[in-house]
């Protein structure tokens, strides 16, 4: 069969699903061979767009997403996404079109050197060399994007060498011997960490995105005993916000009471967390009292940032048990976590994530986000842009449940939010899908509101709209003397009807006294919905750690 027949065959044999792309000439007998494969196909308007759905799809699913594109300026519109896919340890395989072998380094029409571009940004690529290479290569840019530390793989294929014949056989054993994970974790090292658990009178438990794919087990080893949880923006929903023992997010603009107790603790347990610079603000200021944990899969993240004093590398599904039954056979006496719980509860007290509501009908941009809580009754899965919204819905939806809240958190890419919602409602076309965006970041990738009417994709996109570009406004009054430049959006389109000219519902709510309802009626209409909401223009996200500073000065 043809090299792309033996392709379909071998994701097929992967159990892909869905894939998104675009057609262009140096992927064209790669569609040819979707035209028989039976093999779900969307259509998306723009590369980046299918590249955001395939992480949408992965992070909601857990299963490895596909994305395909041309070559040239196919392949570089991609570059987006699989950075975020690095960024955010999301497996997602890229699969790209070149030009013919024979003009490989000529400069030909839509040539573009995508293995190098995509180098630095990239779990692993390759470029088939020979066609009878294609079918173990994808079968091993499977396995690598969902193993160990997932991320992207690129698997570019020229196109000559897709329309060859070779002989195909199944491929069974992926086995490559420089990629050995170490999935486990040393169970001398989980014995320690116990020991020291036991031993810590202010501990907190700091999940980040790793925790995502180990909720039960998390919730397990905090509630072996009263230990105190914060999780990353990356890590929400990995432990209910509705539990007791939940202290909020941390970092930038976490809640006073996780900032403060990371900065009081005296042992912090990292779960698939990298300590970031949003978490840790002034580093060399970060948790000066604590002694950490760290238990990752990626041993290049231990001691990064922050000296591990126990490293633990490994799979947190894999390693949690364990810990939990480790730390409950020490019998640590829980009367000494009373006096840290008691300095929680007051933190808790004294700064609650609050607002100013407004007197009249003007819409906070707080409130939109609890009215959805409300309207939604905390049950859909919300994909967000980056920005203020992006910050606002992090605090105010409370997420319970993992693969709830999907979000670009390491790369901040706006434009994220209606493709990655639109891949969540493909993977879970169960679940109520809604996607949190700004005016800002929903201009960049608006034209996938026509890939989802097209194909009936049902997601509610909900535009806080405030004209402008409200993070960067939000610095540049705090941080540059109100010279507002370049971030006034003037209102500009009309979403409603924008909405419609896409096949899709305009929905304008300006009320606040109505904003419940009527985001009620926007998820109780067929088909995707964009409701525009008109906020307050220059409302500011806070608590907010400034840049360079340490978090128990936290601001707002």
């Amino acid at each position: 069969m043809r090299a792309v027949d033996a392709l379909m065959e071998c994701l097929k044999a992967e159990g892909v699903e869905v894939v998104f792309g675009l057609p262009g000439g140096a992927n064209l007998p790669t569609y040819d061979a979707f035209y028989d494969a039976g093999i779900r196909h969307i259509l998306v308007r723009h590369e980046a767009g299918g590249g955001h759905a395939a992480e949408g799809y992965a992070k909601a699913t857990g299963k490895v997403g596909v994305a395909l594109g041309t070559s040239g300026p196919g392949a570089t519109n991609l570059v987006t996404p699989i950075c975020d896919a690095m960024m955010d340890s999301v497996p997602v395989v890229f699969l790209t079109g070149q030009v013919r072998t024979e003009l490989l380094g000529t400069d030909g029409f839509q040539e573009a050197d995508t293995i190098g571009i995509t180098m630095p940004i990239v779990k692993h690529s390759m470029m088939i060399q020979h066609p009878l290479e294609l079918p173990r290569a994808i079968h091993e840019a499977f396995h690598i994007a969902r193993t160990g530390r997932p991320g992207p793989v690129v698997v570019d294929i020229p196109t000559d060498l897709s329309r060859a014949d070779i002989p195909y056989e199944p491929i069974t054993d992926v086995h490559l011997p420089g990629y050995q994970p170490t999935t486990d974790g040393n169970q001398k090292q989980i014995r320690l960490a116990a020991k020291a658990l036991a031993n810590a009178r202010r501990p907190v438990i700091y999940a980040g995105g790793g925790a995502v794919g180990a909720s039960a087990e998390l919730r397990e080893l905090a509630t072996s005993d009263r230990l105190p949880v914060t999780c990353t923006v990356m890590g929400l929903g990995s432990f209910p916000a509705s539990h007791p023992q939940w202290l909020g997010m941390l970092g930038m603009h976490g809640t006073r009471t996780a900032n403060y107790a990371m900065d009081e603790a005296d042992l912090i347990v990292a779960i698939g967390a990298r300590f970031d610079d949003r978490v840790t603000a002034k580093l060399s200021e970060f948790a000066p009292h604590a002694k950490f944990i760290h238990i990752d899969i990626d041993p290049a993240e231990i001691s990064k940032n922050v000296p591990a004093h126990i490293p633990i590398v490994g799979y947190a599904s894999n390693i949690l048990p364990r810990l939990t039954t480790e730390y409950r056979a020490l019998k640590p006496d829980p009367a000494r976590l009373e006096e840290w719980w008691h300095r929680i509860e007051s933190w808790r007290a004294r700064y609650p994530l609050a607002y100013s509501d407004s007197d009249d009908s003007e819409i906070k941009p707080q409130y939109m986000v609890q009215a959805l809580f409300e309207a939604t009754e905390g049950n859909a899965i919300v994909a967000s842009d980056v920005g203020q919204h992006q910050m606002w819905a992090a605090q105010h939806y409370h997420f319970d449940r993992p693969r709830q809240w999907i979000n670009s958190g390491g790369l901040g890419t706006m434009g994220f939010g209606l493709p990655a919602a639109m891949g969540a409602k493909v993977g879970r076309p169960e679940e109520m899908v809604v996607c949190i965006t700004g005016d800002g970041s929903f201009q960049m990738n608006t034209q996938e509101l026509a890939t989802c009417a097209q194909n009936g994709i049902d997601v509610k996109v909900f535009v806080m709209n405030n004209g402008y570009l409200g993070m960067v406004r939000q610095w540049q009054e705090l941080f540059w003397d109100r010279r507002y430049s370049q971030v006034h959006t003037g209102q500009y389109p009309d979403f409603v009807k924008l909405a419609e000219a896409y096949g899709a519902t305009g929905v304008r709510l300006t009320d606040k006294h109505t904003l419940v309802e009527g985001m009620r009626q926007a998820l109780a209409t067929d088909g995707p919905v964009v409701v525009d909401v008109r906020v307050s223009a220059e409302e500011n996200v806070y608590p907010m750690i400034a840049p360079g500073q340490a978090a128990r000065d936290m601001v707002g």
